[in-house]
């Protein structure tokens, strides 16, 4: 079998999988920049909102950093992968992008 993987045929978001007589390229996790295989953890680079920890990409939970993220009156935040969303607290809803009582 010829490794066809070290050429590094596959695009940067992507890894290379050798098989017997071929290969195949595989996307890389949603958290990685580039990455060397399959997982958070073997990652190049962590994407924006995720940061390297225990040698894996883990989630930046925006919503618990110390500086407020969503500081609109009436508003939560809600962690998502790799990002966050502001949206208006129970009982009030968006009205041109104030959040005013239901």
């Amino acid at each position: 079998d010829l490794d066809e993987c070290a050429a590094s045929p596959c695009k940067d978001h992507q890894y290379c999988l050798n098989t017997d007589g071929s290969f195949s390229c595989k996307a890389c996790d949603a958290s990685c920049v580039g990455c060397t295989g399959e997982g958070s953890d073997k990652c190049k680079t962590c994407a924006s909102g995720f940061m390297k920890e225990d040698e894996k990409c883990t989630d930046i939970d925006e919503c618990n950093l110390p500086e407020k993220v969503c500081v609109k009156e009436n508003q939560d935040c809600l962690n998502t992968s790799g990002s966050y969303k502001c949206v208006c607290s129970e009982g009030f809803e968006d009205k041109d992008g104030t959040c005013v009582q239901t």
